[in-house]
């Protein structure tokens, strides 16, 4: 049996150029998080998850953007954070998703991070067409 598709409403819109970005991109994901009835935990959660994923896009891929929303499905309600860019690509995402693995020296735990910190967690990328990264994080 086919699962209804989650309907999303867009909240926000941040592009990521600087650091500032990232600040209030992590600001305002909060906010809607609490405003959806998120724990104060998974809030946290929430702005971490924005953080990495903007983080990503200022280190690999400037700009980009990232797209909050409030997700509901069958009763229930959560947020969305979708990073899009239109950098190189990522042509091992399997390799890019391992703890340890990273192309800028850096301990390698983005990604791998925010796919364990999530309920649900999809990526495109192509090399040369950029990447997008979806999340979601339910009550």
């Amino acid at each position: 049996m086919e699962q209804p598709r989650a309907q999303v409403k867009k909240a926000a819109s941040v592009n990521i150029q600087s650091d500032r970005d990232i600040l209030s991109a992590r600001q305002q994901g909060r906010a809607l998080a609490q405003q959806v009835g998120l724990t104060s935990s998974d809030q946290t959660v929430v702005a971490t998850v924005i953080s990495e994923l903007a983080r990503n896009i200022l280190l690999y891929a400037r700009p980009g953007a990232l797209t909050l929303g409030v997700v509901e499905s069958n009763g229930r309600r959560g947020i969305q954070v979708e990073a899009r860019d239109h950098g190189p690509g990522i042509p091992d995402i399997e390799r890019a998703l391992r703890v340890g693995y990273s192309t800028s020296k850096s301990l390698g735990l983005g990604l791998p991070g925010v796919r364990r910190l999530v309920d649900e967690f999809e990526i495109v990328s192509k090399p040369g067409k950029g990447t997008v990264v979806k999340v979601k994080k339910w009550k």
